[in-house]
């Protein structure tokens, strides 16, 4: 983060530290008065691009949610970085980022620990804060989630979500029947996410604690976008391929990428078409931004492919950050919560007409397999339903099939097993889903979108700093500023503030300092017009017309006059 930024933050308001006055806690940002506008209203036009504009419902889950959930979904085994503690002064730092920082590595976060460990070991790589050689000190997983307690005394485990994804896809079997069970559907979740990151840096780029919006797309297969709603839109799109050849983004369309086989899913294309448009309107700068494709060592426990959007928040295009993951997670999560839970997250995909299916299932003798395995007899059952599905000629060639017990194998005579095939007519199937997921950083997007906005110019010989925020995102629609504080100036600016807030604008008042002073802070904040009360409102100027303000353009400085009861039309 630029030191012009930080120090900005901290002056206006955009954003600082939380728990200040208890010397801060690392990876935990407060943002104040300005910067939460600013935030907010990036999350209204996400939700205006992806939840209304796309005919979706948004829930809002909790933050908190049992241990069987994450159980199930692999992020108690699998969510995990790399950590590594120095010997000397007991920091712990993520051997992945040390390896990044220290070589010409560009993406170390896919690297078995063995591999970091032989990395910082070659490099002489020292400890940031101590400065002690870490070669030969090891490299473990540490699970990033934060786990807590559901109740006292025997309380039940769970742990803060990581990502609003799982409070949507756990509750897919009453979510589906909200959708009618008719696919493809899309379901929106804005809210915190909690990451027990190892060493947080980087400001708003790397925290503990995140504001995410996320939206998992139901579909089935063979469903397909219309990719003729993004077709004029133009991405600048950096394959797997291009970089394993160290080459530039290539600038195409949703439609060509496809056509191309760069972005082998339809779906991915169409919301990077999508996402394209929303950066636009929010600030982020269409050439510091890109989509790049995740190498295979990248890919999340639960993605067949997926595409960043990277922001350039340094300077030269050097320093690239994550915004959003667009994933594509198959049916990968519903399939586990159908398998881990009671409840059914399949739906029903009609045939366009009647098919002749055949049928595979068992129906073991429970009297006989009951009395042999006991407490084992429910998982012996799924388990010659797996074969019988997979490999039905052992149960027609063999007398008897071999499973495991839990201590070892036995084998189950076939005529116990209840083992059919037969071949039915079938209207439909039930079937899980596929899921595509767009997931954006809220704090993330501010960041960048600051970063893109920030600029000086030169005002009446000085130098001025201004943030040139587009108006959806501006903390403020206007702001009304009397020329002095004193002959009833401010009063009359009060009203005319009060009267523009009755039409529906967002309004800031300021009255303290000298005019020019108050432009410059509402230049730095964003505000895009400032409305001023001047003598001229108040008819005591002959050149003016009375009841006109003077309304000031924050990017040109320019200024004109502009009558009162006109004044609502014209800023909306």
């Amino acid at each position: 983060m630029s030191q012009s930024l930080r120090e900005l933050a901290k002056r206006r308001g955009l954003f600082f530290i939380s728990q200040g006055s208890y010397g801060g806690s690392a990876g935990f940002y407060t943002f104040g008065p300005v910067g939460n506008e600013v935030k907010n209203n990036i999350v209204e036009e996400w939700r205006d691009v992806f939840v209304r504009g796309l005919g979706n419902m948004e829930i809002d889950a909790p933050t908190v949610m049992k241990e069987d959930v994450f159980q199930a979904s692999g992020h108690v085994d699998t969510f995990d970085d790399m950590i590594l503690e120095c010997p000397n002064c007991g920091r712990s730092h993520r051997g992945d980022h040390l390896v990044e920082d220290e070589t010409e590595l560009e993406e170390a976060e896919g690297l078995p620990t063995e591999k970091i460990e032989e990395l910082v070991e070659e490099n002489d790589i020292g400890c940031p804060s101590c400065g002690e050689a870490l070669a030969g000190v090891e490299v473990s997983e540490f699970n990033l989630m934060f786990d807590t307690d559901i109740g006292p005394g025997d309380s039940e485990t769970g742990y803060l979500r990581p990502e609003t994804a799982q409070g949507i896809f756990v509750d897919f079997p009453r979510l589906k029947q909200y959708a009618r069970n008719q696919l493809p559907f899309g379901v929106a979740q804005v809210g915190r996410g909690y990451r027990n990151e190892i060493s947080p840096r980087g400001g708003l780029s790397r925290v503990r604690e995140f504001t995410m919006a996320e939206l998992e797309q139901f579909i089935l297969e063979g469903q397909k976008p219309e990719l003729s709603e993004v077709e004029d839109v133009t991405l600048r799109i950096l394959s797997r391929e291009m970089q394993e050849n160290g080459e530039t983004p290539a600038d195409m369309t949703p439609v060509e990428a496809v056509e191309d086989g760069v972005v082998e899913s339809e779906w991915i294309a169409y919301f990077l078409g999508r996402a394209q448009t929303f950066y636009e309107r929010i600030g982020i700068h269409p050439g510091r931004l890109r989509f790049r494709q995740h190498q295979a060592d990248e890919l999340s426990h639960y993605a067949s492919d997926c595409w960043d959007a990277e922001t350039d928040v340094g300077s030269e295009g050097r320093d690239w950050l994550e915004v959003t993951g667009f994933a594509f997670r198959g049916c990968y999560d519903l399939k586990k919560h159908h398998e881990h839970s009671e409840s059914d997250y399949t739906v029903f995909r009609e045939f366009d007409e009647p098919r002749e299916v055949e049928e595979i299932s068992v129906d073991p003798d429970m009297s006989w397999l009951g009395p042999e395995l006991g407490d084992g007899a429910e998982k012996a059952v799924e388990r010659l339903q797996e074969l019988a599905e997979s490999e039905p000629e052992r149960f027609e060639k063999q007398s008897s099939v071999e499973i495991e017990n839990g201590s070892g194998t036995m084998g189950i005579p076939v005529d116990k097993t209840g083992f059919s095939r037969e071949t039915v007519e079938k209207n439909g199937e039930h079937v899980l889903p596929q899921v595509v997921e767009p997931s954006f950083g809220i704090g993330r997007l501010v960041y960048s979108v600051l970063t893109h906005s920030l600029d000086t110019d030169e005002v009446d010989g000085e130098e001025r700093t201004l943030l040139r925020l587009p108006s959806e995102v501006a903390p403020a629609d206007v702001a009304v500023l009397p020329l002095m504080d004193r002959d009833g100036l401010t009063d009359r600016a009060r009203e005319v503030a009060s009267t523009l807030r009755n039409k529906g604008l967002e309004v800031r008042f300021d009255s303290s300092g000298s005019i020019g002073r108050r432009y410059r802070r509402m230049d730095e904040i964003g505000v895009p017009l400032c409305v001023t009360v001047d003598y001229g409102t108040l008819g005591e100027e002959e050149e003016t017309e009375k009841n006109t303000v003077t309304l000031r353009d924050r990017d040109t400085t320019e200024q004109e006059r502009t009558d009162i009861s006109e004044l609502a039309d014209r800023l909306a």
